[in-house]
């Protein structure tokens, strides 16, 4: 029996701290997660975004374990520049993966990142450091052309973009930043929607694509050993 076919209740999110920083996440664990997404926000947005936990529930239905995770203190947020400091928020990003590999209940799972907007591009620069052990990457109306030509290059984690149809900008840098990656990566995009994916049903079209890409690759790894130092 899969996590999705268990009749039982999925527990409530918890409210986590991630040291040194302070950082402030969400953490919901199905029974029998097959993985992890973790979750980088936009600009203006952070773990408590309605359209991010309505995605975030939709993957714990799944039977995946969600963390969403503010990036930047409050104290932080109110400095502009961090807010766009793709560097800084994929340093963040990296140290809440630190983390969850240094907790025992969280350790064993493959990770996924799912980034919107400017996260897209920590997520992606965040999955291109030595060492990283991201098992896939989805970004929504993301930016992942902010990581750069050389980190896309580095990146190995399989990798779904999903864009509104009517976010037309954003699908050119989409399509430009999928030219420099090599590692499988597909460009999904949504009839109807805008940046923020405010249409009806058009959120729930993202948690279908992004729960199907991260179940296959969660069970690629599966595969392979899970025991892995991170």
């Amino acid at each position: 029996m899969t996590a999705h076919e268990n009749p039982e209740p999925i527990p409530e999110p918890i409210e986590v701290t991630i040291e040194p920083e302070g950082l402030k996440g969400l953490l919901g664990v199905p029974k029998g997660a097959e993985g992890l997404v973790i979750f980088a926000h936009g600009s203006g947005s952070g773990r408590l975004s309605p359209r991010n936990n309505h995605v975030a529930q939709g993957l714990r239905d799944m039977g995946m374990a969600t963390l969403l995770l503010d990036l930047l203190t409050p104290q932080e947020e109110q400095d502009r520049a961090n807010v766009f400091d793709i560097v800084l928020l994929a340093t963040r990003l990296l140290a809440a993966t630190e983390w969850v590999g240094r907790t025992a209940a969280l350790a064993v799972l493959p990770i996924g990142y799912f980034g919107a907007s400017t996260g897209a591009g920590a997520a992606m620069l965040a999955a291109s450091a030595a060492g990283a052990h991201i098992s896939a990457i989805v970004s929504r109306g993301g930016r992942p052309d902010l990581a750069g030509a050389a980190a896309l290059a580095r990146v190995r984690a399989p990798t779904l973009l999903i864009v509104g149809s009517r976010d037309l900008p954003v699908i050119d840098l989409n399509r430009t930043a999928m030219r420099h990656l090599h590692v499988e990566s597909e460009l999904v995009i949504i009839p109807g929607a805008h940046h923020l994916f405010e249409e009806p049903g058009t959120l729930d079209q993202v948690i279908h694509h992004a729960g199907h890409w991260f179940h296959a690759h969660f069970a690629e790894h599966g595969k392979e050993d899970r025991h892995v130092t991170r």
